[in-house]
C-alpha cells in the first residue's frame, strides 16, 4: 500500500496531550518536585509512578473507534487555519480518500474505513460535497463488514450533507431492507424515484414493499389486539364479563374497527 501523508489535523495528538495532562494533575506533587517530568530528578522527588509508560498515552489514543470524528474539535482548529491551508487540509484529504478506494477495491474494508475516516478528521467543514462522498463510501465499506447500522448512519449524515445524492439513498435503502427497516427503505426508494424516475431498483422496489409492510403491520396489530384483548380479560373478570362480549369490526373501506357489546358474548 501507498505511504499515507501525514494528517493535517492532530486529533490523536490533542488527544495524547489531554490524557497526559489528566495524569499530570492527579499525580501526588509535593514541593520539591519542580517538573513531575524531568528525568534527572532524584528519585525521592520525581512524581511519575515508576510504572508509568509514555505507550500508554499512545495506546489509549489508539483505542478510539475506527470511525471517530470530532466536528467540534476540527471546526475549533479551522478558525485557526489560512486559506492556503485549508487548500493544503483538502488535498491531504483527497489523497486519503483515493488510498480508501484503493484499499476497498483490494477487500480491505478495515483499513479503507480508516483512511476515509482519516480524510474527514481533516476535510475543511464547508467542502459539504467531499465529506458527503467520504461519509458514503466510508458507509459502503461498513456494509462490507455487516456494520448496518453504522453505515446507516453514515449514509445519514452523507444525505444531510447532499441531499440529492443518489447513491447514498440507494445505499440506505438497501441497508434499511436489511435491518427490516422497511417503511424507512420504501421511503428512500420514493425520494430515488424523484431524483431518477427510471431507476429500476427504485421501481421495483415501490412495488415489492407495500404488500410486504402491509403484511408485517396487520401482524402487529393482530399481536397488538391480542395483548390488549388479555389485559381486557383481566380488568372485565371481577365484573362476569371477558373480551368475548365485545365484537370487533373492522370497516373495509377505512381500515378502521367499531365495537359492538354481546351480553352472551356471541
Amino acid at each position: 500500500m501507498a505511504s499515507k501523508p501525514s494528517v493535517g489535523i492532530p486529533a490523536s495528538e490533542e488527544i495524547v496531550d489531554e490524557i497526559t495532562k489528566d495524569l499530570e494533575n492527579t499525580l501526588e506533587i509535593n514541593k520539591d518536585c519542580t517538573n513531575p517530568l524531568d528525568a534527572e530528578q532524584k528519585p525521592e522527588t520525581n512524581c511519575i509512578p515508576e510504572d508509568f509508560e509514555s505507550s500508554d498515552v499512545e495506546a489509549a489514543a489508539a483505542s478510539l473507534p475506527d470511525d471517530y470524528v470530532d466536528e467540534d474539535k476540527l471546526k475549533e482548529l479551522e478558525l485557526t487555519l489560512s486559506d492556503e491551508e485549508k487548500v493544503e487540509q483538502h488535498k491531504k484529504a483527497l489523497n486519503f480518500k483515493a488510498e480508501g478506494n484503493e484499499e476497498f477495491k483490494q477487500e480491505r474494508y478495515v483499513e479503507s474505513i480508516v483512511l476515509y475516516t482519516s480524510g474527514l478528521r481533516i476535510c475543511p467543514l464547508e467542502l459539504h460535497s467531499d465529506r458527503s462522498v467520504l461519509y458514503a463510501n466510508r458507509a459502503a465499506a461498513k456494509a462490507k463488514l455487516d456494520r448496518k447500522l453504522s453505515a446507516i448512519e453514515d449514509c445519514t449524515k452523507a444525505i444531510d450533507l447532499n441531499n440529492a445524492y443518489l447513491k447514498a439513498y440507494l445505499r440506505r435503502a438497501k441497508l434499511y431492507e436489511e435491518a427490516d427497516k422497511l417503511e424507512e427503505s420504501l421511503a428512500d426508494y420514493n425520494k430515488i424515484i424523484e431524483l431518477d424516475p427510471g431507476n429500476r431498483d427504485a421501481n421495483e422496489a415501490k412495488v415489492r414493499l407495500p404488500p410486504i409492510i402491509n403484511e408485517k403491520n396487520e401482524k402487529l396489530k393482530e399481536e397488538m389486539l391480542g395483548k390488549l384483548k388479555d389485559l381486557g380479560n383481566i380488568v372485565l373478570r371481577p365484573f362476569g364479563l371477558s373480551t368475548d362480549n365485545f365484537k370487533l369490526t373492522q370497516d373495509p373501506n377505512t381500515g378502521g374497527y367499531s365495537v359492538n357489546f354481546s351480553q352472551g358474548g356471541k
